[in-house]
């Protein structure tokens, strides 16, 4: 309830008395405005001071908090590894002060795709001898990363016109034919822009400015309209890989905004990218102008396999789909864990409690990736370790609000009814080996778009955004697969026009992995290796 000017009135007069029902309403207007700064103060405090991360950390001696004496450890026989593997990239424990260990017996790049030249180091102790007065036992390597201004190179085509004597007839071999017809393009170079612009996240007009300053005079409308004829190439790849990702019995889906499209002068319309992940690491980034409920069935259909789940985030519009379809809609326990610790800034004992059961559950799944459990081994384990922990988490916080009753003014228990309203979508995955416990991988691949954002800011067309989801969802996925984005775009390029559209499906990252990853088409640029072109080389 507002404070009205009535109340205003009393205050400012104090010789008119307040009824007790006022003051009852003045307190709690003061009370919700209390906690209201109190939690705008602590969320500053914590981006300036805090720590950022919602995981709960061990303490030393390695002694996890329970709730009460309801949580026991779960024991962890298993020393911690060197490496933990996450989707898409590999996490390595080392010494963050370490820069150069020296060590030179292990190379710190992959020979067989960095250009290595040779320096030979005299020794000034053999100046001036013969070579007979000395002998070479052996000789020791040492490496330097080091950078050519520029990476750009121009590949010369000489192609001989012949007059054949017999005929008198002329005869010249044609000009090699690019992935776009009349473009002086080479593969390498698209592919390389596609990779610069969506992995890198540089803007076009910045690669238009490192062309010139490389000695590469092309204007800025040439660099501009070879995306949109690139993407048009692969937009085939994205729409299978999207069947693909339908096909999956369990999805993931969630939403992030981004501005693409004029809305009037100096103002960009607000849209938003929705991104599904498939059970088989697949992504794709769709494009719709609003977040409205109606794009989730345009995303999936209204026709789902048997057993189908979808794994989402507290967004009403997800459990209406899976309402209306009549799937399972499972909940990410990474946005429960996150409304609390939100909160934790201002009822730091009882989120502290509520942090340490959930990080229960999450030490289970740690061991069982740790151990490689699939399937029924690991459903067994979430049965038998996690189900116990999230049925005495539930009775706890039934304690909570039969102690506190419901307070509209504590985030604590706000919190807590968040959870507690969705307790049937968080308790999935552990009768569903395939139902992770949160969204965090779809998490990690999508951050390549507000990574994005901070770069190019905003998309100028909507076909522009769409182009974007295009890119992203295969670089995305060839992450995931542990592929190189540039051999896979520089492949797939030349392939596409002409591989059978019938068998498009064969170029999705999943599958080119399989097919044709051990023997990739290649630029011309490739087979030159690192030797001179020019006329004169």
């Amino acid at each position: 309830m507002q404070f009205n000017q009535e109340s205003a009135a009393k205050i400012v007069h104090p010789t008119v008395a307040l009824s007790a029902v006022d003051m009852a309403k003045l307190l709690d207007v003061k009370d919700r405005e209390i906690v209201h700064l109190r939690r705008q103060v602590a969320w500053f405090q914590r981006q300036i001071f805090g720590q950022k991360s919602e995981r709960r950390l061990p303490e030393p001696e390695g002694v996890q908090g329970t709730l009460g004496e309801l949580f026991e450890i779960v024991p962890d026989d298993l020393p911690l590894a060197k490496k933990s593997r996450i989707a898409a990239h590999e996490r390595e424990h080392k010494n963050k002060n370490q820069i150069d260990s020296g060590d030179e017996s292990t190379l710190f790049f992959d020979d067989s795709k960095v250009p290595v030249e040779v320096i030979a180091v005299p020794n000034p102790d053999a100046a001036g001898l013969d070579p007979a007065d000395f002998e070479v036992i052996g000789e020791k390597v040492s490496h330097c990363l080091a950078q050519r201004p520029g990476s750009y190179v121009i590949l010369k085509y000489v192609r001989p016109v012949i007059k054949l004597r017999a005929t008198q007839a002329l005869s010249c071999p044609p000009a090699p034919v690019g992935v776009i017809d009349g473009c002086r393009a080479d593969v390498s170079f698209i592919a390389g822009m596609i990779i610069d612009k969506f992995a890198y996240h540089q803007p076009l007009y910045r690669r238009h400015v490192k062309l010139q300053d490389s000695g590469i005079n092309v204007s800025r409308a040439w660099v501009t309209k070879l995306m949109p004829a690139a993407v048009s190439l692969i937009e085939p790849i994205f729409d299978a890989q999207l069947d693909s990702v339908r096909l999956s019995r369990v999805i993931a889906m969630d939403e992030t905004p981004i501005k693409a499209g004029r809305a009037g002068p100096g103002k960009m319309k607000a849209a938003y990218f929705w991104p599904v992940v498939g059970e088989q690491d697949e992504i794709c980034f769709l494009y719709y102008p609003s977040r409205a409920a109606k794009h989730i069935e345009d995303a999936l259909g209204l026709t789902r396999p048997n057993g189908a789940v979808l794994q989402s985030d507290g967004y009403s519009a997800y459990a209406h789909y899976a309402k209306k379809t009549g799937i399972t809609h499972a909940q990410c326990w990474a946005h429960s864990r996150r409304t609390i610790y939100d909160a934790r800034d201002i009822e730091p004992a009882h989120a502290d409690q509520a942090l340490d059961a959930i990080a229960a559950l999450y030490k289970v799944e740690q061991q069982i990736r740790n151990d490689g459990l699939t399937g029924q081994a690991k459903r067994e384990r979430r049965q038998e370790q996690s189900e116990p922990v999230l049925d005495r988490f539930f009775a706890w916080i039934d304690e909570q609000f039969d102690k506190q009753g419901y307070l509209p003014s504590s985030p604590f228990l706000g919190a807590l009814a968040y959870i507690r309203e969705r307790r049937v979508g968080l308790s999935v995955f552990l009768d569903d080996p395939d139902v992770s416990i949160d969204t965090n991988h779809l998490e990690r691949a999508l951050r390549v778009i507000p990574m994005g954002k901070k770069n190019w800011l905003f998309s100028w067309t909507e076909l522009g955004a769409k182009h974007i989801g295009i890119v992203q969802s295969l670089l995305a996925t060839c992450r995931l697969h542990d592929i190189n984005p540039y051999d896979y775009f520089v492949d797939v390029l030349q392939r596409v026009g002409k591989h059978p559209a019938s068998l498009v499906h064969q170029l999705t990252p999943r599958i080119w992995k399989q097919m044709f990853a051990a023997n990739p088409l290649r630029s011309d640029l490739h087979d030159l290796g690192g030797r001179r072109t020019d006329a004169g080389g």
